[in-house]
This record gives C-alpha cells, sequence and structure tokens, in this order.
C-alpha cells in the first residue's frame, strides 16, 4: 500500500476504499470533547473516524462531521455492534440506532465488537443482508483470531473485509496477520501505542533519536509499514497533528525487525477467547 499521504486509502476486497490511518475516539466524552478531537482530526487531513456504540458518543461524531465543511461522501465512518445487541433479533435494530444518532443514512464499516459466543454467527448474517441492501460499504470483524474467522467462512456469503484487533510491538500475532492477507481481510489496529505504555521502551527511543520523530510516529509509522491500518486515540489538538506527521520518513527492514522483536503477547484488552468474563468483572455487562 502507498503509505506517503495520509489522505491515501486502502482497497478492500470488495473495491471500497479505507484511508490506512484515522481517529479512535474511545473515551472521548460525548459533546464538546469528541467534536473538537474530530475537527482537530479533520483539519490535519484524516479521513476515517472510528467510533462504536459501547462508546456512547455517536451523536457527537454525526454532528462533528455533519458541521464540518467536508462532504460526508469525503469521511469513512465506522460503528460496531456492542455484545448486548448481537443475534439476530437485536442486530438491526442496533444499527438502526448508531445510523440514527449519527444522523447517517448509511455506515461506511460496521464490525462486530466482540464475537459473543452463539450469537455472533447469526449477528454476522445480518451484516451481510445490511451489506446487501446498501445500508453499509462495507463489514467486518473486532476482536477475533483465526477460529472466528473460520467460522464465519464455514457460513458462506459475504466474507469480512476487516479485522481490528488490538495491535502493538508487543501484540503483533503475525500469522493473524498472514492468514488475513491470504484472506484478503484487512488489518487494522486498535490501541497501536499500547494505551501509552510502550512509549518509554528503550529501542523505540534510540529509532526517535535516530529518525528525528516521536516514539508514537515510529510505531505508527511501523504500523502502516507492516500492512496494518490504524486508528490512534487523542481528544489532543496536538498528539492527533503529530499522529499524523509520519509520512516524511521511512523505516528500514532492521528497523522494522528491531520492533517485531518487542513482542511478548502482552495484551492491554481482553483476550477474544475469554472477554465475557474479562467484561462481567468490569461490571459492563452481566
Amino acid at each position: 500500500m502507498d503509505i506517503s499521504d495520509i489522505k491515501a486509502t486502502i482497497t478492500l476486497h470488495n473495491g471500497v476504499k479505507m484511508p490506512y490511518l484515522g481517529l479512535g475516539v474511545y473515551k472521548a466524552e460525548d459533546g464538546k470533547e469528541v467534536k473538537n478531537a474530530i475537527h482537530y482530526a479533520l483539519e490535519a487531513g484524516y479521513r476515517l473516524i472510528d467510533t462504536a456504540a459501547f462508546y456512547d458518543n455517536e451523536e457527537g461524531v454525526g454532528t462533528a462531521i455533519s458541521s464540518s465543511n467536508i462532504p460526508r461522501e469525503d469521511i469513512f465512518v465506522t460503528s460496531k455492534l456492542w455484545i448486548d445487541d448481537q443475534g439476530k433479533e437485536n442486530t438491526r435494530k442496533a444499527f438502526e440506532n448508531s445510523l440514527k444518532k449519527l444522523g447517517f443514512e448509511y455506515l461506511d464499516l460496521y464490525l462486530i465488537h466482540w464475537p459473543v459466543p452463539g450469537k455472533f454467527l447469526e449477528s454476522w448474517k445480518v451484516l451481510q443482508k445490511l451489506y446487501e441492501d446498501g445500508k453499509v460499504k462495507a463489514i467486518g470483524v473486532s476482536n477475533c483470531l483465526q477460529h472466528h474467522l473460520e467460522s464465519i467462512k464455514d457460513l458462506g456469503g459475504i466474507q469480512p473485509m476487516v479485522l481490528q484487533n488490538e495491535f502493538h510491538p508487543k501484540l503483533i500475532q503475525q500469522e493473524l496477520i498472514d492468514y488475513c492477507r491470504k484472506n484478503a481481510i484487512q488489518y487494522q489496529a486498535w490501541s497501536p501505542l499500547m494505551r501509552g505504555e510502550i512509549l518509554d521502551h528503550k529501542i523505540l527511543k534510540d529509532l526517535a533519536e535516530e529518525h528525528k520523530k516521536t516514539i508514537a510516529q515510529i510505531v505508527l509509522r511501523w504500523d502502516l509499514e507492516k500492512g496494518v491500518a490504524s486508528i490512534p486515540k487523542s481528544v489532543h489538538k496536538d498528539r492527533i497533528i503529530e499522529n499524523a506527521n509520519i509520512f516524511d520518513f521511512e523505516l528500514s527492514p532492521d528497523d522494522i525487525q528491531k520492533i517485531d522483536a518487542l513482542e511478548n503477547h502482552t495484551r492491554t484488552g481482553a483476550h477474544p477467547d475469554k472477554f465475557m468474563e474479562y467484561f462481567r468483572k468490569k461490571g459492563v455487562i452481566v
């Protein structure tokens, strides 16, 4: 993929073009905070905004995009189906509720947020129908492993265009990336900066000094050079601009190898096979 400009795109397997760098708005407060973050991002050249029903800020996201001077069709918007909304009966209703909150007639990408056992395949069938009906331009899943993707493949029909997973130098899962590449599924990173925990690593500091960049910029450039789209989240103007300033340098194969070697399978979020217990303990679901 061409990673020379923030407005350049990846072509998904159905022909839809998706920006490879976007703004994540997890934990951005609905209202002024998320609206300002999106305005900062759009001014800096971002054209992908990633939200979710669970984030409880879809209304602010929609308002910010609608009030910008950029046509809706030029902004790629993602939202996600939450755990409690999965299953045959609830999925379409949840999708329509997200559209209503955003104030849009369609979504660019809709993802199943977590693969709820016994429900996510039924939800996938509904996403396939939403796609066929033209309500969403691309569909995919989040927080899935190969066996989840295989179960979707066994269903037949439209297959995921995107897999959005936790991805950073300490959680690469190269075999899963390779599987996605083989099956024309675009890998996308959430928590690419490991919620800030990666920003004091010596190897990354050394690379940042060598390239005269910040550690965050080194990591985000590494994402893209590995063929992984990325949605770093921030509500701060200077950080949003900084995260986009990654198109005037390249990492060498040796640089990439050094970063790859940091993997130790550390997660900042739930494991895709154990997330129900994880969220119950946090009181997020019952």
